[in-house]
């Protein structure tokens, strides 16, 4: 949520002297200078100013704001905490647990040499929940699942889908229809050729009586 966090020193040199001691001691050093106006501290970006107010006015500490930095472990918060008071910080909550603020919650509070509220803080979060083991699926359900019908594999559906695409133009062929029968069922038609020869038969026997 946070890009970084800028606090108001009276004397840039004088502060920087005190943050390369005591946020060394978190593991956090320079990584970007502005002189002589501020010092940025971080890892690897700069999260943390030190700098004179930009209104060139006297620099005040907010009442009820402070800036809190992350500890690895207990003693880097002890260290942290040492280093500080040595160097001239005041006292605003001693090394210990914070059982008020979470379970796991160990930390330490001082005020810088500007009055500006710091903090060191371990937290150690609980581990993730663990993910609901699956059930084992019954040997009946295992059978209706093998019953149904599977899908076509990817391959298959590929296929169809080329040949579909080979196909140009698809003609509509009607179907041949039935000789439908004739009402007539007496009149059967006479071919030609029999016709004929009864013709030539019946002219034979009229010249033979004659």
């Amino acid at each position: 949520m946070l890009h970084h966090v800028s606090v108001g020193v009276r004397d840039l040199e004088r502060a920087t002297s005190f943050y390369d001691v005591v946020l060394g001691t978190l593991g956090y050093n320079r990584v970007m200078e502005v002189l002589p106006v501020a010092v940025a501290y971080g890892v690897d970006e700069p999260s943390f100013w030190v700098q004179l107010p930009h209104n060139q006015q006297m620099a005040t500490a907010g009442n009820g704001t402070h800036i809190s930095f992350i500890a690895r472990t207990q003693d880097a918060v002890d260290a942290f905490y040492a280093a500080a008071m040595e160097l001239g910080a005041q006292n605003a909550g001693e090394p210990g647990p914070r059982p008020d603020y979470a379970p796991d919650y160990y930390c330490a509070f001082v005020y810088d040499l500007d009055g500006n509220k710091l903090e060191a803080a371990l937290v150690s979060l609980p581990p993730p929940p663990k993910k609901p083991a699956r059930k084992v699926a019954k040997k009946n359900t295992k059978k209706k699942i093998a019953a149904k019908a599977t899908p076509a594999p990817k391959a298959a559906k590929k296929a169809v889908q080329k040949a579909k695409k080979k196909i140009i133009k698809v003609i509509a062929v009607p179907k041949p229809t039935k000789a439908k029968p004739s009402k007539n069922k007496k009149e059967k038609p006479v071919k030609k050729d029999k016709k004929d020869k009864k013709d030539k038969k019946g002219k034979k026997n009229k010249k033979a009586k004659s």
